[in-house]
């Protein structure tokens, strides 16, 4: 595995620097999961065909007519 790089991982250079722990003390953004999913949703959509846009706003819409008789 040295031939690929492999070496350097797991041989005593890998070591030195404490093998990758966390550093304490470091901010934690919990709401950029949030702001990556609501990226990516919008990638989805934003590269749909027309067709598939007016699909979905139909089912949209009967989904709420469903959900209004229901309750």
């Amino acid at each position: 595995m040295v031939e690929y790089g492999g070496g350097i991982n797991n041989g005593p250079a890998g070591q030195v620097g404490g093998g990758g722990s966390p550093q304490l003390g470091t901010p934690v953004d919990l709401f950029s999961s949030v702001s990556n999913i609501v990226n990516d949703a919008t990638n989805m959509v934003a590269g749909w065909p027309p067709e598939m846009l007016v699909a979905a706003i139909v089912i949209f819409f009967v989904g709420l007519i469903v959900l209004k008789r229901a309750f």
